[in-house]
């Protein structure tokens, strides 16, 4: 099943550059994703961390 599929695959022109394009956009998203944490205000960061500590609920069908 696999040789099918990588045969199937090889006979395709063009599809070498897919993982290279996913690669960057992964690589991408984690940059992104690592500017924003070490870049985001410790209010925030301290606010939404306690949402889950919350008791203040406005739900008021309990």
């Amino acid at each position: 099943m696999l040789k099918f599929v990588k045969n199937h695959m090889e006979s395709i022109s063009g599809i070498e550059i897919y993982p290279i394009i996913s690669l960057l956009i992964f690589f991408t998203f984690f940059v992104i994703l690592f500017l924003w944490v070490f870049t985001a205000k410790k209010e925030y960061i301290t606010k939404v961390s306690n949402i889950p500590l919350d008791n203040h609920q406005n739900d008021t069908t309990l």
